[in-house]
């Protein structure tokens, strides 16, 4: 996300993307297309949990999408969640712990999240994630991260 202080770049094979330092939060308001979508919410959420300053993330598509924020609190975040706002502040570092996946954006959410975190994180539920993003353990290593599916 560029507003968040990425760099993207096209390359011959996709897209590359380049921070030199820590995100910056993002307000976001989910809508239906072409607005910013419901399915990229826990991503936002998880980007802010540990950017500099404070997001508010507006939920008007899905009602149940802030179910995972709980895990996120899990792994040391702080988030607040009033109806479908939450407030999103953002800390230097995630702790590890176990989480579950409720669906599949709140699971590669939590993914996402335990590879910034501290420690070991491991998350339950990671069928859900492989529903929406078939080898997604692989892919993650193929980009360098420490990540191991365990049954």
């Amino acid at each position: 996300m560029v507003a968040a202080g990425a760099v993207v770049t096209a390359t011959a094979d996709g897209l590359r993307v380049k921070m030199s330092r820590r995100p910056t939060s993002i307000d976001i308001s989910t809508l239906p297309f072409p607005g910013f979508p419901t399915d990229l919410q826990p991503f936002a959420i998880t980007l802010n949990s540990i950017a500099d300053g404070t997001a508010l993330v507006t939920e008007n598509v899905f009602e149940g999408r802030f179910m995972f924020v709980n895990e996120l609190l899990r792994l040391g975040a702080n988030i607040r969640v009033d109806g479908h706002h939450a407030s999103v502040t953002g800390i230097t570092r995630l702790s590890s712990a176990p989480v579950v996946a409720s669906d599949i954006r709140a699971g590669a959410g939590l993914v996402l999240a335990g590879l910034v975190a501290d420690g070991i994180t491991f998350v339950e539920g990671a069928y859900h994630v492989d529903r929406g993003y078939p080898k997604f353990a692989e892919q993650l290593r193929a980009l360098g991260a420490d990540v191991t599916r365990v049954d």
